[in-house]
């Protein structure tokens, strides 16, 4: 098999591609910063794993997105935006306190 076959679908079957809008910026970020606050497995070794000094890199990075971004989304995606920061800030927060018990 020569690596141009590898990486092509199979026949009959095409290969997913995200919706091209702000979402598929910030999903992405999201997915992983979940995966570093161990809540979900990591693709690449299926096994949960925590690291919380990166998971908090992610985070930022979205904050600065959102910061950068203000003013220039639509309601609808700055409520998702809005949501998913709340979401993880929650989880390391949560994680962050467990840790100092």
């Amino acid at each position: 098999m020569t690596e141009e076959t590898k990486n092509k679908p199979e026949e009959g079957m095409q290969e997913f591609m995200p919706p091209l809008d702000f979402s598929s910026i910030v999903f992405p970020l999201y997915t992983q910063a979940l995966i570093k606050l161990g809540l979900m497995e990591d693709p690449r070794t299926n096994k949960i794993e925590t690291n919380l000094d990166y998971a908090k890199r992610l985070i930022d990075i979205l904050d600065l997105l959102r910061d950068r971004t203000k003013g220039n989304l639509e309601p609808d995606e700055e409520k998702f935006f809005e949501a998913i920061l709340s979401q993880l800030k929650l989880h390391y927060l949560q994680k962050i306190n467990a840790i100092k018990l």
